[in-house]
């Protein structure tokens, strides 16, 4: 495939989109460049950095530029894109160019190899890599989550208004978008037919709930994740209530007010925040890191040789009057045959939308619709009730055929509360399968030099709440 002929036809070049660095500056002679998208990828600490190069785009320079200090970080990150380029199907075609001196921060802001920056690592660094590289013109892709401390939340909001001077895009990853059951739930919530409206909720039974479980020790890309010690540290990874709730409460706001602009300070109300620990044992350590024993940083965790990890968090609040709740729990490995799950319910006034990823599910997401209105299945033939859950079924059929211009195959399946809607398989993405779609979207943004009118609220309101919850679970923490 000729991918700069691919990309000269897709894109129009505009001088106003940009710095030279950020923008899609011209070639000398006023030519379209090849590759309109030269990727840098700055201090990968985290395999999200790689998984963004899992697949190839038409418009990104297969030359990456790394900048990153020496270490078995930057050596796990180059095994994995190795390890894509070698595969047997489909192999990437990435060309890594890697300066690993001391100074890779300073040289990268001067060499400008590229024009997006890619930052997936240390948590702490993070809002200070964003905040330099917004500043130098840099468009930027950063993993979740941008800030992990409350103080560095309006070092978020100035790195947002600077990218919007400096005509760059800043955006964060945020694959839970693009699962089909959580796309699928988003579009039945939008049917009044079928979901009627969304319910306000209580604090004890809230209209929206988000929970997912995940596992210190696991495997990517069919090899064992190998985790940098720091990672274990919460001042440099983020407490649990910060890091994987991001996505919770990204979904929340998605899939409750679609392309609705945010306002956090007039549309968050935090209730109430807990947060507990995980304990691992040294030999967990080990195998999760590789490291013989605990760094003298996670001294201070550690209590008769366990080490006490404040990766559980639970929040409830109020997101434009509707009652949501989140929750995280980080186990250390997931039972044979499990992985990591998710559960999410929607409570309309005619029907609750629940996504569930447990044992029954195969430890798949399944989406339900479970009618509180209507009579379930069990309902005798001739009465009312039946007669009322046939009417209802007709209408969720309606519905579903009308989903399949989109998503042909869907189907219903009868259960005891309601109905199973039958997803066919190919349209199920695993979680490294999203970085892509992830990464195809934030390139459009780029490509038309901003984003949508509601993308920016959004993620200020999501990044406002985790740091309210986590404000709040101290204080409650540190009550006798």
């Amino acid at each position: 495939m000729n991918y700069r002929n691919i990309v000269a036809s897709l894109f129009i070049l505009s001088a106003s989109m940009g710095s030279p660095a950020g923008g899609f500056a011209q070639q000398p002679g006023g030519q379209t460049p090849a590759y309109p998208i030269r990727l840098i990828t700055l201090d990968p600490g985290h395999f999200h950095a790689a998984l963004v190069q899992k697949s190839m785009y038409p418009e990104i320079d297969p030359v990456v530029h790394v900048y990153a200090p020496d270490g078995p970080e930057l050596t796990a990150h180059l095994d994995l894109i190795e390890k894509y380029n070698t595969r047997s199907q489909n192999p990437a075609a990435w060309k890594e160019e890697v300066y690993k001196e001391p100074d890779f921060l300073t040289r990268m802001l001067r060499d400008r190899a590229g024009n997006v920056v890619v930052i997936a690592g240390n948590n702490r660094k993070k809002i200070d890599y964003i905040s330099q590289c917004i500043d130098s013109g840099y468009h930027v892709l950063a993993d979740k989550p941008m800030v992990i401390r409350p103080d560095d939340f309006k070092r978020l909001q100035a790195a947002f208004a600077r990218a919007k001077k400096n005509k760059v895009i800043l955006y964060d990853i945020m694959t839970e978008r693009y699962q089909i059951t959580t796309i699928l739930q988003r579009a039945l919530a939008g049917s009044p037919a079928v979901f009627g409206s969304l319910q306000k909720g209580t604090e004890e039974n809230p209209a929206v709930t988000k929970e997912s479980v995940h596992h210190f020790f696991k495997y990517v890309s069919g090899k064992p994740l190998t985790r940098p010690d720091w990672y274990f540290d919460v001042e440099q990874e983020g407490e649990g209530i910060v890091d994987v709730t991001t996505h919770l409460v990204d979904l929340i706001q998605w899939e409750c007010f679609p392309d609705i602009p945010l306002d956090y300070r007039k549309d968050i109300r935090m209730l109430s925040a807990r947060r507990w620990p995980t304990l691992l044992t040294p030999g967990q350590f080990k195998l999760s890191t590789g490291e013989n024993g605990y760094p003298a940083f996670l001294q201070k965790y550690v209590s008769d040789t366990l080490l006490t990890v404040y990766a559980n968090g639970e929040m409830n609040y109020t997101l434009k009057g509707i009652h949501a709740r989140v929750s995280v729990k980080w186990n250390f490995q997931a039972p044979e045959g499990s992985g990591d799950t998710h559960f999410s319910m929607m409570r309309g006034t005619l029907a609750n939308l629940v996504i569930r990823q447990g044992r029954e599910q195969q430890y798949k997401p399944v989406l339900y619709v479970e009618p509180v209105r209507a009579a379930g299945p069990a309902a005798s033939p001739g009465s009312g009730a039946a007669s009322d859950y046939k009417a209802y079924e007709t209408v969720l059929q309606q519905e579903i055929d009308r989903l399949q211009s989109q998503y042909p195959g869907l189907g219903l399946k009868k259960v005891a509360q309601g109905w199973e809607v039958v997803i066919p398989e190919k349209y199920s993405l695993d979680h490294e399968a999203t970085f892509a779609e992830v990464t195809k979207k934030y390139l459009r943004y780029v490509r038309e030099g901003q984003m949508p009118a509601w993308e920016e609220p959004a993620m200020l309101t999501k990044y406002y709440t985790t740091m309210k919850a986590l404000e709040m679970a101290k204080a409650h923490s540190k009550k006798p």
